[in-house]
């Protein structure tokens, strides 16, 4: 079996279940020690009392397949517990090489209903819980190279987004919004960190975990063989990025789920207007601009025509 991360350490934060547990396990797999993050509360939407219960458990089973790991229970929104967490690592296994940020809630609710906390606390552990790892993580690996009088070091950041940032979500504009944040975290890091030897990539996955049982509560799981939607579809990629295989993959998006991978581009200018006079009259961008549009039916958005190919099954 092929262990390409044999010798390097990981952090994977929310891996007390779902898509994190999954991602955990792989890079445990191929060779790498893990520190397996969650704060453990059970509610999806962030509630109850913290627990080590979860990652404990994901590390345990990651030690019992004969791997190395530990448990980590940090608030990753917390800035200074995040510190704490990437400290944790480096104490533990002599450095950090990887870097998985899945850690997340839901508070769902219409834009023209949802509360200020409900908008606060999903931006604060999704796109501020990625924020602090990841500057902690490019601390150390920009101090290893100094430390080393320049050399390039080994780093890897993967990190989370959301087809709801791509397409859209009525329900989710908090959530859309983090993940549409953690793109942009993400390409900023990866051209800050490139001349170090660290990558930075996202991935939109799609699977069936507490996150998303109401998403797919009308797709059962088959009777036999592996779910379409099992987090073990996207876990794979994810350790390829977090591979040397990889060390080309920079600053991108990738789509995942079930047997699929898709490279997202990057936005692309459709069409350039000119204005025939000094600047732009209401009733010239309409002439120019209102054709343009004619075809798409009335209340489609952009990216739910632009992203609709990626949206399989």
């Amino acid at each position: 079996m092929s262990r390409p991360l044999e010798g390097r350490s990981a952090i994977v934060t929310g891996a007390g279940r779902g898509l994190g547990r999954a991602e955990a396990l792989e890079l445990a797999r191929l060779g790498a020690a893990v520190v397996v993050n969650d704060h453990g509360r059970p509610g999806r939407d962030g509630t109850g009392a913290a627990s080590a219960g979860p990652a404990e458990q994901v590390a345990a089973e990651i030690r019992g397949a004969g791997g190395r790991a530990i448990a980590h229970t940090a608030d990753v929104a917390d800035f200074q517990q995040a510190r704490d967490l990437v400290e944790s690592a480096i104490g533990e296994f002599g450095r950090l090489d990887i870097l998985v940020n899945n850690a997340g809630i839901l508070r769902d609710r219409m834009v023209f209903s949802m509360t200020e906390d409900e908008w606060d606390s999903v931006i604060r552990v999704h796109l501020k819980g990625h924020f602090n790892t990841t500057r902690f993580a490019a601390a150390h690996w920009r101090e290893r190279s100094k430390a080393s009088g320049g050399e390039k070091v080994y780093g890897r950041i993967v990190n989370t987004s959301s087809e709801a940032f791509l397409a859209g979500s009525a329900g989710q504009p908090n959530y859309a919004a983090a993940k549409g944040g953690i793109v942009g975290l993400t390409t900023s890091t990866a051209l800050a960190l490139a001349k170090y030897g660290v990558t930075a990539n996202a991935i939109c996955p799609r699977a069936r975990t507490r996150m998303t049982e109401d998403v797919f509560a009308g797709l059962r799981a088959p009777a036999e063989g592996l779910d379409p939607l099992a987090p073990e579809h996207v876990a794979p990629l994810v350790g390829y990025l977090a591979g040397p295989a990889a060390a080309r993959v920079n600053g991108q998006l990738l789509v995942v789920h079930g047997g699929m991978v898709a490279i997202v581009e990057r936005p692309r200018v459709r069409a350039t207007f000119d204005s025939k006079q000094e600047t732009f009259t209401y009733d010239e961008l309409d002439a120019l601009l209102s054709p343009h549009y004619a075809d798409r039916p009335p209340g489609e958005t952009f990216a739910a025509a632009e992203v609709l190919g990626l949206r399989r099954g």
